[in-house]
Formats: C-alpha cells, sequence, structure tokens
C-alpha cells in the first residue's frame, strides 16, 4: 500500500498491490468570500476531514488487504464504505433536530477533542454533538465579539476629544473674557460681500471647531483667488463664541446605536434643505460637510452647467472603487414597506452629500422642502422603518429628478471606512470626503490618511497648542 500527496495538496492518493486506487480531492472555488465564511468553512474542514480521511483509509484499506476491518468507531458493521458515509449524515440530521445534552463538556481546541475522542472512544452520535456544540458555541462568541465592536466603535466615533473639547472651552473663554473678541463678524464695510454674486460662496454647517478650521483653511490655501472666496459658517449656540475666535467633524444592533448618535439627531444636519430661504440674495452656492479637505481650487465649479437642475452631486453607483461606488437606492431603503416598493426603484443610482453645488435659483421653483418633509413625517409614522437613519435617504427622495451628475474627481469618498482607499487617487482628488465613522481628528481614523486633514491644522496656535493638540 502507498499514501501519495500531490505537489499542491490539491489530491491524496492511497493505492495496494490489487490495482485499486482511492482517490479524494479538494477543490477550491474561485470566488471572493466573506472573513466570517471563510471562517466557518475553516472550522468545519478542521472536525469533518480528518473523520472523512479515517473512513477513506478504511475502506480502501480493506479492499488492499483484501479483508474486513469493520468500522467499530460507528458501533457496528456495515457492508460498504457508502453505507457507512449514509450512516453518518443520517447521525448528522438526528443531531442537528435535537437538543445537545445538557451539560455536554466541549473541548478547549480541536487537539483536546482529538485526545478525547481517543480516551473515551466516543461514538459518532457523540462526536457529531461535540462538533454541533463547538460551533454554536464559537458563532456565539463571533457575535458577542462584533457587539462590542460596534458598541465600542460607537463610543468612540460620538465622543469629543479631549483636545478637541478643551479648545472649544478655551475659545468660549476668550469670547466671553475679551472685548476685541467679540467684535462682529464680518465687519461692517464687509456686509456687502455676504450677497455679492460675483463672489464664491460657500456654506459650511458644523459643530466642531476644528474641523470647520480645516475646511476653512483648505479652501484658501487650494484657491488661485482666495479673495473671492466668501464662507457662510451655521454653527449652534453653543459653538458660535469659539467660533468667532478660530483663525482658520449586526445591522439592526448597528442601526440602534447610529439613532443615538449626534449625528442623526443634530438639527445642523437637516438645514440644507432650508438653504434657499437662509441665503435669499444668492443664485448658486457650494454647501460642505465639516469632513471634507479642499485640495484643488473650486472656482471651476462655478462654471458648470447643472441644465436646469438643482443639485450638482457624484453619483456613487459607478466608479473604480467598487466597495465605495457601488450604491444604489436599495442600499439605503426597506424595500418591504409599501410606500418604499410602491415610489422608488431599488436600482436607481444614489449620489453623495458632502460637496454639492446648488442651484438656488431652480432650487426655489421646485417642492423639494415640502416633499422632504412629508416623507419625513411617514418615516416618523413607520417608526423609522423607511430607511436607513441619516439625512441622505430622505433627500434621495426629495431631489429625484433634480440632480445633475458632476465629475468623481470633485468629490472622493469613503475616507472615514475604507481602509483601502488608493492613495493616488486621493492625491488627485479636488475635494476628499472623510464620511463614516473613523474621522482624522478621532483615535480610530485611519493612520496612513490622516495626514491629508492634519497638514491643514495651524499647530503653531497658542490655543490648540496649550490644548496639546498634537500633529500624530
Amino acid at each position: 500500500m502507498q499514501l501519495h500527496f500531490s505537489p499542491s495538496m490539491r489530491s491524496i492518493t492511497i493505492s495496494c498491490s490489487n490495482g485499486f486506487i482511492g482517490l479524494m480531492k479538494i477543490k477550491v472555488a474561485a470566488r471572493h468570500i466573506s472573513y466570517r465564511t471563510l471562517f466557518h468553512t475553516i472550522l468545519i474542514l478542521a472536525f469533518l476531514l480528518p473523520f472523512v480521511f479515517i473512513l477513506t483509509a478504511v475502506v480502501t484499506l480493506e479492499d488492499c488487504l483484501g479483508r474486513r476491518l469493520g468500522p467499530r468507531f460507528l458501533g457496528r458493521v456495515d457492508d460498504s464504505g457508502q453505507r457507512l458515509v449514509r450512516d453518518f449524515y443520517k447521525i448528522l440530521n438526528q443531531v442537528n433536530a435535537e437538543e445537545i445534552p445538557h451539560g455536554l463538556k466541549l473541548p478547549a481546541s480541536f487537539s483536546q477533542l482529538v485526545s478525547d475522542m481517543k480516551n473515551n472512544q466516543y461514538d459518532a452520535r457523540t462526536f457529531a454533538f461535540m462538533l454541533r456544540a463547538m460551533m454554536e458555541k464559537s458563532e456565539w462568541e463571533i457575535r458577542e465579539s462584533k457587539f462590542s465592536e460596534l458598541m465600542n466603535k460607537h463610543f468612540a466615533a460620538s465622543s469629543i476629544p479631549k483636545g478637541i473639547h478643551c479648545l472649544s472651552l478655551r475659545l468660549t473663554d476668550e469670547y466671553s473674557s475679551n472685548a476685541h473678541a467679540r467684535k462682529q463678524l464680518p465687519p461692517p464695510e464687509l456686509l456687502p460681500l455676504l450677497s455679492n454674486k460675483s463672489y464664491h460662496h460657500f456654506i459650511l454647517s458644523t459643530d466642531n471647531i476644528l474641523a470647520a478650521s480645516v475646511v476653512v483653511a483648505s479652501t484658501v490655501q487650494s484657491s488661485q483667488k482666495p479673495e473671492k472666496i466668501v464662507f457662510h459658517v451655521i454653527t449652534d449656540k453653543k459653538t458660535y463664541a469659539g467660533a468667532n475666535l478660530s483663525d482658520t467633524t449586526p445591522r439592526t444592533f448597528a442601526s440602534k446605536l447610529q439613532a443615538r448618535s449626534p449625528k442623526y439627531i443634530s438639527l445642523l444636519n437637516h438645514l440644507r434643505i432650508y438653504i434657499p430661504e437662509l441665503f435669499p440674495n444668492l443664485d448658486k452656492v457650494v454647501f460642505l460637510d465639516d469632513d471634507v479637505v479642499i485640495q484643488h481650487d473650486l472656482s471651476p465649479l462655478w462654471e458648470i452647467d447643472l441644465e436646469g437642475k438643482v443639485n450638482g452631486a457624484v453619483e456613487t453607483c459607478k466608479g473604480e472603487d467598487e466597495w465605495v461606488m457601488s450604491k444604489h437606492f436599495r442600499n439605503y431603503f426597506n424595500f418591504s414597506h409599501p410606500l418604499i416598493s410602491k415610489n422608488l426603484d431599488p436600482d436607481e443610482c444614489a449620489w453623495a452629500y458632502g460637496m454639492n453645488i446648488f442651484d438656488l435659483s431652480a432650487w426655489r421653483k421646485t417642492n423639494i422642502r415640502e416633499k422632504y418633509h412629508s416623507w419625513l413625517r411617514e418615516n416618523l409614522k413607520s417608526n423609522l422603518t423607511m430607511w436607513k437613519l441619516g439625512t441622505l435617504p430622505p433627500a434621495l427622495i426629495a431631489f429625484k429628478g433634480h440632480v445633475h451628475p458632476i465629475d468623481p474627481s470633485w468629490h472622493m469618498l469613503g475616507l472615514g471606512y475604507q481602509n483601502n482607499t488608493n492613495i493616488e487617487s486621493v492625491k488627485k482628488a479636488a475635494v476628499i470626503h472623510y464620511n463614516g465613522q473613523s474621522k482624522p481628528w478621532l483615535q480610530i481614523g485611519f493612520e496612513h490618511l490622516r495626514p491629508f486633514w492634519t497638514k491643514y491644522v495651524n499647530y503653531t496656535n497658542d490655543f490648540i497648542r496649550n490644548c496639546h493638540i498634537l500633529e500624530s
């Protein structure tokens, strides 16, 4: 009898002098699988392959030696190897339908399982129960680990870093104690610029002073005509004082955590729907989120013809990055809800918030705001089950038919949740967006992507130095 392993380890052959050959091959399909699926596959193979190999070897040896060894492991003697395998499948099905025996002691590792089988001479039924119990235990541990990961990441993403909190407090204190800091912004002589249509008007909604300073600094430093830029910063009362001094933000379980995130309950995130009313004297603006960085001159945006549409945005259903740029309506909406399935197409392309060109003149001729409010009310009636939390889903509905796609190079997304972002693509993008939980000012931010943000932080500023906001 001879035992042969192929060089690729994809086949095992047992042969003997009478010419019988038993061949067992393991083939791996070329397909993409998740880490979780891979883990379960390896676990199953680790338990089953030794058992199957032993059964195959026993049957082959019987033919080689011309005698029946008998599968004592199964507690009885069968007439064929096929019968032996069928009986084992039958045992597996029976075990799957029964309750796991109470108090079953599980081994801590596969090697311990093998040792216990050898010492205690387990039959196939006991082995199957042990295998099932070990797999269910592993599944439970994976699920608990995922919950812990989601909880920890939620706290990390929702918390305010100590340095940024310190900065806000110190600036607020300076505002209250320094009369010069409380001077009117902008100065009276510059007030006409706020409605001058020949300037490039940017709107920024934020409650993060440091993040806002990066947006402003990167926009000004990247512009060929910084003197033509006007920033309109929308903030809340607690942030206003500090901002005046800045010299330059399992699926069901995750959804419940998101519902408690300030990002989804802050009115600042919904204010962009009121831009036409907030800025009645402007016709065209660029709206920026506070987690973006501007790397190139944005003045050409004002030359883009939106062709009668309201919202110039980058579509997110096509692009080189299949993870970030593969978003359709099905990724945001619950199509099992009758109102959603009746009014929306799951294959419709989504678009991105974060850097948008708005034609306010065209917007004022539409019912976008009323449509937005109407769908918010419907979602409240449905106990927030119609779409994923956030301001983008209701905007996808409200702006339906009013979006003009712009070139993706204007707005690169995913730097806050895509670790495999292409660095060369980041360098070329006009605007990079750290959308996602891993913001660059947080410890959970991606180290290799943070420098594109930190280069615009003024670390020589006294307030930043005194709050120990250090360049990482």
